[in-house]
């Protein structure tokens, strides 16, 4: 027993001894991750920060290689830079993306680049895990694409990964070091992959509320896209057993679906069901997008209710002087606009009251 006890203590104190603390990574580089979402696509950066620790102008074709290169050590005679320090650089994306134009699947890659002059050849490698380009395989590679450094005035002293001009569908990410900014475009298609997830989160937990199913419904009218099938989950979450529920929002979500589809009648239909089980400024908004679609008289009879059963607020009186002023009586109009000025709720809402009675008093329409 004491042997035994004696030989299991050797093996742990020999696990022990090989263990490794936690310290700073090596050559005093920092770690980081950076990571933004594009559209609903996460795209995760982890990296090792090299600083040029007074290397300036001799970084860039000297201690990183143009091209590829054997580094002397491992398997790879040809190498391209690990794009960072230690470990390899990883990017991660949740969903299929392109790379300056050109596909690329969702998943985890190694970032590795062959730095020059003029061209910079990016590289997306399937093999994620190895410890820099020593074993770089060009097998491996899932896509390369090329761009152009740009030369900046002012030195960036530790490498960094920043996301710029973001849009729903594209954003640009830089690789900064020394004076050098080399960028690449990382795009998604937002509505594709919204809807995408839409059908899949609808056959889970997720679906079995009728909130889940306006919420996609509503989606498809706000950006005009994959009607028919918006509709279908609309009446799902108007009349579906058990979770479907009829109330203003499903409602009128549904409504607005059929307008889209040029079906004006069956729309305005649902909207007289829908309004009276509306709150105050549910039926405000109703009113503005008939505002927007230049239903004038439709909108003032909406504002009209609305104040009638909400007397003297300042959404309906707001909802009067738009109303008013839409079907040219910019004299009524007035009169609701400075009844609402002293009931604005905040300074910034009181400036717009103000701005639209110095509107109304020379006689214009305040919906322009």
């Amino acid at each position: 027993m004491r042997k035994a006890l004696l030989l299991f203590a050797a093996v742990a104190i020999g696990q022990l001894v090989q263990a490794q603390l936690s310290t700073t990574p090596n050559g005093g580089n920092k770690k980081a991750m950076v990571g933004e979402r594009i559209g609903i696509t996460d795209v995760t950066i982890h990296y090792d920060r090299p600083a040029v620790k007074g290397r300036e102008g001799k970084i860039w074709g000297e201690l990183v290689a143009y091209g590829f290169t054997d580094l002397g050590f491992g398997t790879s005679k040809a190498a391209p830079w690990r794009a960072g320090a230690n470990e390899n650089t990883t990017i991660e994306f949740t969903d299929d993306v392109t790379i300056e134009g050109k596909p690329l699947p969702a998943g985890k890659y190694a970032f590795f680049i062959a730095a020059g002059a003029d061209e910079c050849t990016l590289i997306f490698s399937k093999n994620n895990t190895s410890w820099g380009s020593f074993f770089y395989n060009d097998k491996e590679d899932v896509l390369r694409v090329t761009v152009k450094p740009v030369i900046q005035n002012t030195s960036q002293e530790w490498l960094q990964y920043q996301f710029e001009q973001e849009t729903d569908n594209s954003a640009v990410i830089a690789l900064y070091w020394e004076k050098w900014k080399i960028p690449f475009t990382v795009s998604v298609d937002y509505i594709a992959t919204q809807m995408a997830s839409f059908r899949r989160e609808l056959r889970s937990d997720k679906g079995f509320t009728s909130a889940a199913w306006q919420q996609a419904a509503q989606f498809c009218a706000d950006n005009n896209t994959n009607l028919e099938e918006g509709l279908v989950w609309a009446d799902y979450a108007i009349s579906a057993e058990f979770i479907g529920e009829k109330n203003f929002q499903t409602l009128s979500t549904k409504a607005g679906i059929l307008t889209k589809l040029n079906r004006g009648p069956e729309a305005d239909a649902i909207m007289k069901e829908a309004l009276p089980l509306g709150n105050m400024n549910q039926v405000h908004n109703y009113g503005r997008q008939l505002l927007l679609q230049k239903r004038s008289k439709e909108a003032f009879d909406i504002f009209k209710a609305n104040f009638y059963k909400y007397p003297n607020t300042f959404t309906t009186n707001m909802g009067m002087a738009r109303g008013f002023s839409a079907i040219g009586n910019y004299k009524e109009a007035l009169k609701y606009a400075i009844a609402a000025l002293p009931q604005a709720p905040d300074p910034g809402n009181k400036v717009s009251v103000q701005t639209m009675i110095d509107t109304l008093k020379v006689g214009k329409d305040i919906n322009q």
